[in-house]
């Protein structure tokens, strides 16, 4: 058995409850046919996994193998166990992730190399999605991807077409009695510059996202950063309308590009889940990721 975390459905308010490394039992059906019959009435929304050969830290990552299976199979089947969507389909320039992808019946198509980013990505292929009313984005390397996450994006956007980007976030670290533990994780990801820090106004739009420690805290009890979760959703002609728009100075300081949709006036609502659980960014995140998916087999297994 190969293990899909456990995850519990949306808090009141659109935000999503905390994940675990439980493990759910493996779909019988195909991948590709998941997702569609989870459709929910209402306007089309694709399910869209970007996913390059090319990473700098870690090449080859959709490829690389997490409890037997290559990363983009586990991102894959999470978003196909999702809510709302019509249609879920890997976006790559890399005829090895798509020759994977079709392995295990997944949807593939192939994008120019060119593509700057995954939203470049995305929007090169909703240009041909005339049917598509929106697109969530699931980055290809969340292999412990919460279905419910993904549901309440595709939710969100169905039900406020005034919303032309939603993004989740999550605290930097759960909370607990005392600090402790907590308080340094915490600390950690709040210092760290591959944990992207997202800071929210009162009306639940991103006012700022960075890499650094933000706010600065210059006195305690003060307004407490959230970290970015790595999925985003798009209005289809918001997503085009972005893709049209050249690559922002702060964008590019950053590395960051949904800066680009706030520096050109492009309001980002943010829905505020429980928890997070890691994505893949360094070998060691793969290792951690890694022991959470066996983990959560080895329970399984016990339980049957």
């Amino acid at each position: 058995m190969h293990p899909y975390p456990n995850s519990r459905r949306p808090a009141a308010g659109g935000g999503t409850g905390a994940a675990t490394a439980q493990a759910l039992p493996e779909p019988e059906r195909e991948p590709a046919a998941s997702g569609r019959e989870a459709l929910a009435p209402g306007p089309a929304i694709v399910g869209a996994i970007p996913a390059r050969y090319g990473s700098t830290r870690l090449p080859g990552k959709p490829l690389l193998p997490l409890a037997g299976r290559p990363m983009i199979e586990h991102v894959y089947r999470r978003v196909a166990s999702a809510r709302g969507l019509a249609r879920i389909v890997v976006l790559t320039d890399d005829p090895r992730i798509a020759r994977a992808v079709a392995a295990f019946g997944g949807e593939v198509e192939l994008t120019p190399a060119e593509c700057a980013s995954g939203t470049d990505r995305i929007a090169h292929a909703a240009r041909r999605w005339s049917g598509a009313a929106a697109v969530v984005n699931v980055q290809g390397d969340e292999p412990l991807i919460d279905p419910e996450a993904v549901s309440a994006i595709a939710e969100h956007l169905a039900a406020h077409p005034e919303d032309p980007v939603v993004t989740l976030a999550a605290p930097l670290a759960p909370a607990g009695p005392g600090g402790g533990t907590e308080a340094a994780a915490a600390a950690r990801e709040l210092a760290d510059p591959n944990v992207v820090k997202v800071v929210v106004g009162r009306d639940g739009r991103a006012l700022y996202f960075s890499r650094s420690a933000i706010p600065y805290a210059r006195q305690e009890g003060g307004a407490a950063p959230l970290r970015h979760l790595g999925i985003y959703g798009y209005q289809r002609a918001a997503l085009l309308a972005l893709a049209d728009l050249p690559p922002s100075p702060l964008e590019r300081s950053e590395a960051l590009e949904q800066l680009r949709a706030l520096e050109h006036g492009m309001p980002i609502r943010v829905l505020v889940t429980a928890a997070g659980l890691p994505g893949v960014d360094t070998r060691e995140d793969l290792e951690r990721v890694e022991r959470l998916l066996l983990a959560g087999a080895a329970r399984a297994a016990g339980e049957n």
